[in-house]
């Protein structure tokens, strides 16, 4: 690293001019940090600017998770070429009309999209195409497919992320972070050209456009059933009537975030819900206030919901608990295969070997060749035969490049049995006893 690159007063860093072998610090926008848009007059100007500009835009959103209720974005950074870089504050401009429509028809460049497009789609912005640099990351099969390593490996700048897990709701943002939000867009467009001649170069181009293509256009993610049962150490419960507990304290936990705007966390952390739960659930309870997990200042402002809650639960008739699971419309654990299905085991078997011999030959990892449990669908409740795998595939969501790689493994997958895998594994093993042992002579 040179000097130059690692001074605060260094100046901003020219893309082009990047060392081949040297990794340099990025720390300053090229143009400057530019000031947060919060005026309609601001937005309309900048918004012309956007319209103006050529070329892809590169699209950022901060979130406060951690602090916050929700996922909505309270910064919002975009870059294009010819119109600079622009920082918006979605919470002091209600109407984004002007950016929504100057932005329509662009290419969008965003790292991990899946992550920001909720966030953004909340405030009326939506992609016309879309270019996912992570997701280009792990198809080209790097070992790490964060902003800041691919940047590095890449372009040849590293890019600090000290204030990722920042509270983006805080007014006003210091100047540091909203230099780090101008750099998270900085190079981003420049990062996509990259590797997109990577892709091209290995074939992979189209393969890129279908899962940039999935991503923007999934359905929004739908509400999960019983969300109280993520809740950290519930597993460690075994009687019907603490899950209710857990129920009943989960809920009173939400309805005081949502009314705060605070992250549940912060209000009750998962460990005072599960304390709570097996205190309530045994002889002698009386109060929370008997419990030390909320013995401190945050949990006793709302001691009174958090009693109400626990009281309610433990009236529950029998009929009314949970149940300690919920069914499952899946296959089910792997591990088990062997013993409920030895065929569907072995089937499962010769499919892992495939596919990780054509990961490795695609040089990408084998998630990315298809989703492991749409693969374990497929193999435990199989097609009427070898033709039906490539619709079960697609029906799953499964795009067409990995259709065409993937059907034709599946499909020999199916003709394994168990049989034909204590084959093998027999086989294997005598070879094994043939190979010479590297601790003798």
């Amino acid at each position: 690293m040179t000097e130059a690159g690692t001074r605060d007063d260094a100046p901003a860093p020219d893309p082009s001019a990047a060392p081949a072998r040297e990794v340099v610090a990025l720390l300053a926008p090229r143009d400057g940090v530019p000031p947060v848009i919060v005026t309609p007059h601001q937005l309309r100007e900048a918004a012309a600017l956007i319209a103006a500009g050529t070329g892809p835009l590169a699209v950022d959103a901060e979130r406060a998770s951690g602090y916050r209720y929700g996922q909505r974005a309270y910064l919002v950074q975009l870059r294009r070429e010819g119109a600079g870089t622009h920082l918006v504050d979605p919470t002091a401009l209600p109407d984004l009309q002007p950016l929504i429509e100057a932005v329509a028809g662009t290419e969008w460049v965003l790292h991990a999209a899946s992550q920001d497009l909720p966030c953004l789609r909340e405030l009326g912005l939506e992609p016309a195409s879309l270019f996912d640099t992570e997701l280009a990351g792990r198809l080209l099969g790097y070992p790490r497919v964060g902003l800041a390593a691919l940047l590095e490996e890449v372009l040849g700048w590293s890019l600090a992320k000290e204030h990722s897990a920042a509270d983006w709701s805080t007014r006003p943002l210091p100047e540091p972070w909203l230099r780090y939000a101008a750099l998270d867009v900085e190079l981003l467009v420049e990062l996509r050209d990259a590797l997109e001649a990577e892709l091209a170069e290995a074939g992979k181009l189209e393969w890129a456009h279908q899962e940039f293509d999935a991503v923007r256009d999934a359905a929004p993610a739908t509400p999960r059933t019983d969300p109280w049962r993520r809740t950290s150490g519930v597993h460690k419960l075994r009687r019907p009537r603490q899950l209710a507990v857990v129920r009943a304290l989960w809920g009173a936990r939400d309805a005081v975030a949502r009314r705060r705007d605070v992250s549940p966390g912060r209000i009750l952390p998962d460990a005072s819900i599960i304390a709570g739960a097996l205190a309530a659930t045994q002889s002698g309870f009386h109060s929370l206030d008997d419990v030390a997990a909320f013995t401190g200042r945050g949990a006793k402002r709302h001691m009174g919901e958090w009693q109400a809650a626990v009281e309610e639960a433990l009236r529950l008739p029998d009929s009314e608990l949970p149940a300690q699971s919920l069914p499952s419309d899946g296959p089910p654990p792997p591990r088990a295969w062997a013993d409920k299905d030895p065929d569907a085991a072995a089937r499962l078997a010769v499919a892992r070997r495939a596919l990780a011999a054509l990961a490795e030959q695609v040089g990408l990892p084998v998630e990315n060749l298809a989703s492991p449990d749409l693969v374990r669908r497929v193999l435990w409740t199989p097609p009427p035969g070898p033709d039906g795998v490539a619709p079960a595939l697609a029906a799953g969501g499964a795009r067409p490049w990995q259709i065409e790689l993937v059907g034709p493994l599946l499909a020999d997958a199916l003709g394994a049995t168990a049989e034909d895998e204590r084959a093998r594994a027999e086989a294997q093993a005598a070879l094994d006893a043939l190979e010479p042992d590297p601790d003798e002579g």
